[in-house]
């Protein structure tokens, strides 16, 4: 994956970590300077596709871990490519910021089936220009989250410790794209402005003029 995407943000984290938390802060920051356009978005995505992937993480449904990882990658293909995808956005000048993509599949599904398939499905998607990794101990973020109505596939200690390893592992060996990683076991408005602060960086601020 040597493509970077111009215009293009990624949060990723553990299952409690925050990342729709803050990309719904940053919407609502944007709305309020107007430039630029943007464009909040989320894998899996509310396609008929990420539709099951939803039903299969909230435990409805029963796939195979290689099922899943192919309708993560049938998802993202469309969410990437699509009409009303993330490249139809970013091409007109439009940030686009998604609560996940790639590197998610590598660290979730790698888990589950290894690291052949996920890289095999993966590797051809382009990188976004800025990924930012929301770190938090699992136990903490697992807190965070337990007064949820249900427990999602993925949502159990052992597994989100191996989940964060992982992702530490990944961006550890990084090579293409900016990272940036933010401690996200701080307040909520400490790890809010932090974020802005990251994103507010990137060129197509510059380009709209703004005064952040």
């Amino acid at each position: 994956m040597s493509e970077i995407i111009s215009n293009f943000a990624v949060l990723e984290g553990c299952d409690g970590s925050g990342t729709t938390t803050q990309i719904a802060i940053i919407t609502e920051r944007l709305k309020k300077i107007q430039k630029p356009l943007f464009f909040p978005t989320f894998e899996p995505t509310n396609s008929q596709i990420g539709r099951i992937i939803r039903a299969a993480l909230k435990k409805e449904i029963n796939l195979e871990p290689e099922t899943l990882a192919m309708l993560f990658a049938s998802d993202r293909n469309e969410h990437l490519y699509g009409k009303d995808g993330i490249l139809a956005h970013t091409k007109k000048g439009v940030l686009a910021v998604s609560d996940r993509y790639v590197l998610s599949s590598f660290v979730y599904q790698g888990i589950e089936c290894g690291d052949e398939l996920p890289k095999r499905l993966n590797s051809g998607f382009p990188l976004p220009e800025l990924t930012i990794f929301l770190d938090i101990k699992p136990e903490i973020a697992l807190e965070r989250i337990k007064n949820r109505d249900s427990v999602e596939l993925y949502e159990y200690l052992d597994f989100q410790e191996k989940v964060r390893e992982k992702y530490l592992a990944i961006l550890g060996n990084n090579k293409t794209g900016r990272v940036e990683i933010v401690d996200a076991s701080r307040t909520l408005e400490e790890v809010a402005s932090q974020i802005w602060s990251i994103i507010t960086q990137m060129p197509i601020f510059n380009a709209s003029e703004n005064s952040i």
